[in-house]
This record gives structure tokens, sequence and C-alpha cells, in this order.
């Protein structure tokens, strides 16, 4: 656990200019304490104690403007910036080193059942606003643009803009 809160940290450091002290990203930056309140809300999810997951990850919500849902599956080192407005569905599943803006949805349809929200692979960042929907795949190293609205997979290495997205680059690694 102490391992994860590290490497969030260092993520944040590495990726945010304003986060230069490693006490201040701990105590201060909601990205940090949502994920510390997801952590513990998922173990409560695991072991179908879902009235208590809920109302971890409601008093979350309600501290940091961060909704995770407890079923979410998130990788290390996950960070979100200026975090209000985040949304973060049951299904959904975030890489390694993913980066999220503010106002990002990672949601369903309303259509779909089982699996219904986004998966993103490693070092994935999603743009503010943007919205990712249904059962999407978002491929290693992609990049989402602000405000776009994504309905289809995206390649890895690729950058999806627009609504609804489409693909304006796709990079060879």
């Amino acid at each position: 656990m102490f391992a994860d809160i590290k490497s969030q940290i260092k993520h944040a450091q590495e990726t945010d200019p304003a986060a230069t002290n490693p006490v201040t990203v701990f105590l201060l930056y909601p990205s940090i304490n949502a994920r510390l309140m997801h952590k513990l809300a998922h173990q409560f999810y695991k072991i179908h104690w879902l009235f208590m997951a809920r109302l971890i990850s409601q008093l979350a919500r309600m501290a940091t403007g961060i909704e995770i849902h407890p079923g979410a599956q998130i990788g290390k080192a996950f960070f979100i910036d200026h975090g209000m407005g985040v949304v973060v569905g049951e299904t959904a599943i975030i890489g390694d080193h993913c980066k999220l803006f503010h106002g990002v949805t990672l949601g369903g349809t309303g259509n779909e059942c089982g699996k219904r929200h986004p998966t993103l692979g490693k070092n994935v960042t999603v743009g503010a606003g943007a919205k990712l929907l249904g059962n999407i795949v978002i491929g290693d190293n992609a990049k989402i643009g602000a405000n776009a609205v994504v309905l289809q997979d995206v390649p890895a290495n690729a950058t999806a803009v627009g609504i609804p997205a489409r693909i304006i680059l796709k990079e060879s690694r």
C-alpha cells in the first residue's frame, strides 16, 4: 500500500509542474485522497460489503469531487489532475501510469450489461471534459483530447479528438 502511495506521489510530481513537495501532494491533492479511499472501498466491494463500499465512495466524492465506483480496477501511479467532476464507472479498468484531467467520465451508455465501462491501457492521458463511453479499449500510450466523446476503441500510441472522437495521429513505437 505504501509503495502504491509513493508511486502515485512520484507520478504526480513527474506530470504536474505544481507538484513540487511530496508532503503537499499527499495532504492536499484530491487525487491521492480519492485513490486512497477507493482502495479501501474496493476491498469492501471484493468481499461483497456493498453498502460499506458505496458509503466510502460517496464520502470520497463529497470530500474530493471525484467519484470512483468501488468496483473499478485501477493500476499503480494513477493521477487525476484538478479532479473535480471526474467519474469512473463500476467496470472501468485503468492501467498503470494513467492521467485524467478534470471533468472526465469513464461511463456506460446505458445499453450494456456486464462489462460496460472503458478499459484504459498503460500511460493513457485523457484531457479535460472528455467522455469515454461503453465497453471500449483505449490502447497503451494513447491520448484523448479535451472534450472528446469516445465511443469506439482507440489503438495504442494514437491521439483521438472531437465529437465523436476520431484518430488524428497514430505513432509507431
